[in-house]
């Protein structure tokens, strides 16, 4: 319900974001560290969906994982980086409600999709790792799209309408200054008229859900992983597996810590920038080394591209 405290308010029509404060110097470095950014993860990202989808020997599941995994970082930095590139460059902060509420709806369903891809992309690797006599068979080309489809991107999408229907019912009145660098669920639902536990709620169940389920069913996979690593006799087979491990579980930690700790724990006025600052890991970091981490430090991948540069060259 409303606050009737705010009966005589106007309704807000725009939003100011805060971004990352006041001072010009600080704006000119950030714009040209985000613009190197987010031109570097829309490159990188391309040129892995490419590679995948030109070589014929990367038309495997995990490679199809990949792709989707890439396709996905485009679309979630495109959802953010932009926005802040403009605000940055012209000074302009507003943003329209309905803009808002749009750019929470992708920036919501986008997340929800990587929680759930990523764990996808973990039972994938145990499949392959821990049960290779049946890895053919099990995951074959229903799964994966079953997988995907249903678990991944319709799960993210399903999960983010309703949180949007709900926050589209809300009035927004008194102040319209939003303290983060994008339409963020809490800050949003922080400066409604109505009553903001009921919501905050809900996002401690989905943030439950769609990520501190899925990091659990990942570390179970990478646990399994890890124990059938230390089985193989080879030293280096040993330590080429672990390299690969330790990236993948480094990357996942990161993104799904941080994702956790800014939805699950209250935002009191200690967290509130520490907020901010993790929010920077999962938004605009990880959609970057994503491809570096997964992709192209592949051995697969790497003789895909010196055979698409030997093309070009001839």
């Amino acid at each position: 319900m409303p606050d009737p405290d705010w009966g005589n308010q106007t309704a807000i029509t725009e939003f100011i974001l805060l971004g990352f404060g006041d001072l010009p110097d600080v704006h000119i470095f950030l714009f040209m560290l985000f613009l190197v950014i987010y031109f570097t993860t829309v490159a990188g990202n391309s040129l892995v969906m490419a590679l995948i989808v030109a070589d014929h020997q990367l038309h495997t599941p995990m490679y199809f994982f990949l792709g989707n995994l890439s396709c996905l970082e485009i679309c979630y930095s495109t959802t953010i980086l932009p926005k802040i590139l403009v605000s940055l460059l012209t000074g302009d902060r507003t943003i329209s409600v309905s803009g808002c509420i749009t750019q929470l709806y992708f920036f919501g369903s986008l997340i929800g999709t990587e929680c759930c891809l990523l764990a996808v992309m973990s039972y994938d690797r145990y499949l392959a790792i821990c049960k290779p006599l049946h890895y053919s068979a099990t995951m074959n080309t229903r799964l994966c799209f079953q997988l995907l489809a249903s678990g991944s991107w319709t799960g993210g999408f399903l999960a983010s309408s309703i949180t949007t229907v709900l926050i589209s019912q809300f009035t927004f009145c008194g102040s319209n200054v939003m303290d983060h660098f994008f339409c963020d669920f809490i800050p949003l639902v922080k400066l409604s008229c109505n009553d903001p536990q009921q919501m905050e709620m809900l996002a401690f169940t989905l943030c439950l859900i769609f990520s501190l389920v899925p990091f659990l069913l990942t570390m179970i996979s990478y646990i399994c992983i890890i124990t059938t690593i230390l089985r193989i006799p080879s030293t280096t087979g040993k330590q080429k597996a672990f390299s690969t491990c330790f990236s993948h579980l480094t990357v996942v930690s990161i993104f799904y810590g941080t994702v956790m700790l800014v939805y699950m724990f209250p935002t009191t006025s200690l967290l509130r920038d520490v907020k901010k600052v993790f929010s920077v890991f999962y938004t605009i970091l990880t959609p970057l080394v994503n491809p570096l981490v997964y992709s192209l430090r592949n051995k697969e991948v790497k003789e895909a591209l010196r055979k698409a540069y030997r093309k070009c060259r001839f």
